[in-house]
C-alpha cells in the first residue's frame, strides 16, 4: 500500500479505557462514552444486494454558434428522483436537466465554451467549476449569483491538460444544501493524451460520481446532521451517479473509473474487495506522469481520481470503501470506523481485448522558485484565525508569479483544502516528498488532523483587481460556516480593488 495516511495514535485506545474507569459509576455514562468513541460505526460490507444497473450520466449536447464557441445549456430545476431499492421519489431533490445530478459537459483544450445557466429554482444558486482555470468572474463562486427564473452565461477558453472536473452550486452558508439534495455534475477535459487508455464513454471509461446518503423512513433524503459530527451530514448508505446499490456491466478487459467524490463530507478509502491493485493514471488535475499500482485510494470530499482496473471473464469484484485514516482521536464521528460496498463490477463472458496502459502518460513540468510562500492554519470554521466575509479581499498574487503554501491542521477536526482558478503540485507532505500518486496536478487535498502540506502553484493569464477566487475547506458544513477566504489576482504594481456587492451578476456576468 502507498497511500500516505497519518498513523492512528495509541493514546486513542488508552484514553478510551482510562475515560470508561473515569466514568465507571456514572451508570448510562459508561455505555455513552464507549458508544461515543467506540461503537459509532457503519459497516455495509456484503450487505448490498447491488440490485440496479449504475447510470451513466448523459453528454450534454452542445453547439458550436458562429463565433466559434461551443455552447452549453443547464437548467437546475427540482424534482423527484428514485435512487432504486425503494429510496427516493417522496421528496424533493434537485439536478440540472433533471431530477437528480447533471449531464456530464466534455471540451477540449483551446476550445471557447459558453454555458447558459438557467436558474428554473425558487431560490438563488450558483454553479462553481471545480478545478477548473478561468477568469474570476466566471468561476462561480458566491459573487456569481444566479437569481431564481435567470440565466447566467460566463465564457472562457478552455487552457489547462485533459483531465475529469466538476461542477456544483458555491452559495455562500448554502452550498450544504444544494449539493446534498443534487446540484453537480462531471466537466471532462479532452487534450493530448496517450493510446492505450480506455476511452469509450460509458463502456470503458465510467464515470463515478460518488456520495453518501442518509434515507428517511419513507425513502426520502435526510439532510439532519448526525450527533456530533461536526462534519455535518455524514450518510449511512452510498449512492453513485444517483443509483442506490448499482452494478455496472464490463465489457472490456480494463475499465478507466473517473472517480469523484462528491459527498458533504466523507471521506473513502476505496479498494477492491479482493485486494487486487489498480492503476491511478490521474488525479483533480489531470494525467499523473506514469500510471500508479496501488490497493487502496483515499479521497476527500471534492477529490478525484482516474483509476484503471483490470477483469477476467465472468468475474465479478465490488469496489469498496474500507474505514479511512483521519488521524484524530474522534475520527470514528466522522466516518472515520465506516466501511461501504461501493459498486459491483461484472464482467461480460467475454471481454473485448484492451491495449496494454502505457508506461508513460504525459510529461509534468515542475514548478520552483517561489516568490512568496504564504501560511494557512486551519482551525474551527476559520482560516488564519478568519472567517469569511464577502467584502475583504485576503491577499493578491501576481499575476504570472509562483507561490508555495504551507497549509497545516492544527485543531484535530477534518478538513479538505480547495484552492480556486489554479492546479497545484504537492512538495511535501508531512515534511516528506509526497507519494508517486500525488506527483501530480491538484486542486483538493486531505488536510487530516496533525497533517501539513506544502503546496506550489502559478498563478497565470487571468487578474482582476476586484473579482475574488475562493480558497476554502471543501467540507461543505465548515465552508458554510465561513471556513472560506478571498484572493484576487492583479498585474504587477496593482493593489486589490473591491469585491462586488452581494448581489446578482447573472444579467452582465458573461460580458466581464
Amino acid at each position: 500500500m502507498t497511500q500516505p495516511v497519518v498513523k492512528r495514535s495509541p493514546w486513542k485506545k488508552i484514553l478510551i479505557v482510562a475515560l470508561v474507569l473515569l466514568l465507571i459509576c456514572c451508570g448510562g455514562a459508561v455505555a455513552f462514552v464507549t458508544w461515543l468513541l467506540t461503537g459509532n460505526k457503519i459497516d455495509t460490507f456484503g450487505k448490498v444486494d447491488f440490485a440496479n444497473q449504475l447510470a451513466i450520466p448523459a453528454l450534454a449536447p452542445s453547439q458550436v454558434d458562429a463565433q466559434g464557441r461551443r455552447i452549453f445549456n443547464l437548467t437546475a430545476q427540482a424534482g423527484q428522483h428514485t435512487f432504486g431499492s425503494g429510496r427516493g421519489g417522496n421528496g424533493t431533490t434537485w439536478g440540472f436537466n433533471g431530477d437528480y445530478l447533471g449531464p456530464t459537459l466534455r471540451a477540449k483544450a483551446g476550445e471557447q465554451v459558453v454555458v447558459n445557466v438557467h436558474n428554473k429554482l425558487d431560490e438563488t444558486t450558483t454553479v462553481h467549476w471545480h478545478g477548473m482555470h478561468l477568469p474570476a468572474a466566471m468561476d462561480g463562486g458566491p459573487h456569481q449569483l444566479v437569481s431564481a427564473g435567470k440565466t447566467w452565461s460566463p465564457t472562457w477558453k478552455i487552457a489547462q491538460p485533459a483531465s475529469t472536473l466538476w461542477y456544483h452550486p458555491h452559495l455562500h452558508g448554502e452550498t450544504a444544501d444544494h449539493v446534498y439534495k443534487g446540484l453537480a455534475g462531471m466537466f471532462i477535459l479532452d487534450g493530448d493524451t496517450p493510446k492505450g487508455l480506455p476511452e469509450t464513454y460509458g463502456v470503458d471509461d465510467i464515470p463515478l460520481i460518488v456520495q453518501d446518503k442518509a434515507f428517511e423512513s419513507n425513502g426520502k433524503l435526510d439532510d439532519r446532521n448526525p450527533f456530533l459530527s461536526g462534519v455535518g451530514i455524514l450518510g449511512d448508505e452510498i449512492v453513485v451517479n444517483g443509483t442506490h446499490s448499482p452494478f455496472l456491466d464490463v465489457t472490456a478487459e480494463r475499465v478507466r473509473l473517473r472517480v469523484l467524490n462528491a459527498s458533504n463530507a466523507r471521506v473513502f478509502n476505496f479498494g477492491f474487495d479482493d485486494d487486487r491493485r489498480f492503476d491511478v493514471i490521474g488525479t483533480d488535475g489531470g494525467l499523473l506522469e506514469k500510471p500508479v499500482s496501488m490497493d487502496r485510494l483515499q479521497l476527500s470530499a471534492g477529490e478525484r481520481a482516474e483509476i484503471v482496473v483490470s477483469m477476467k471473464p465472468g468475474e465479478r469484484i465490488v469496489l469498496r470503501s474500507y474505514d479511512p485514516d483521519l488521524g484524530s482521536l474522534f475520527d470514528d464521528l466522522k466516518g472515520g470506523a465506516d466501511q461501504f460496498d461501493v459498486l459491483q463490477l461484472r464482467a461480460a463472458a467475454s471481454l473485448k481485448p484492451s491495449a496494454a496502459l502505457p508506461a508513460t502518460l504525459t510529461t509534468i513540468d515542475r514548478l520552483s522558485n517561489p516568490a512568496v510562500t504564504r501560511k494557512f492554519s486551519l482551525s474551527g470554521h476559520s482560516i488564519n484565525g478568519k472567517q469569511m466575509q464577502m467584502n475583504r479581499i485576503d491577499f493578491a498574487p501576481t499575476v504570472n508569479t509562483t507561490e508555495a503554501w504551507e497549509v497545516f491542521n492544527n485543531d484535530g477536526d477534518l478538513h479538505s483544502f480547495h484552492v480556486h482558478d489554479v492546479q497545484f503540485q504537492i512538495l511535501a507532505v508531512n515534511g516528506a516528498p509526497p507519494p508517486p500518486h500525488l506527483m501530480g496536478w491538484k486542486d483538493t487535498v486531505l488536510v487530516a488532523s496533525d497533517m501539513s502540506y506544502k503546496l506550489i502553484m502559478r498563478f497565470t493569464d487571468h487578474a482582476d483587481p476586484n473579482v475574488p477566487y475562493m480558497y476554502h475547506c471543501h467540507v461543505l458544513y465548515h465552508e458554510d460556516a465561513g471556513m472560506m477566504g478571498q484572493f484576487v489576482v492583479v498585474q504587477p504594481g496593482q493593489s486589490p480593488g473591491t469585491p462586488p456587492s452581494h448581489e446578482d451578476h447573472s444579467a452582465h456576468a458573461g460580458h466581464h
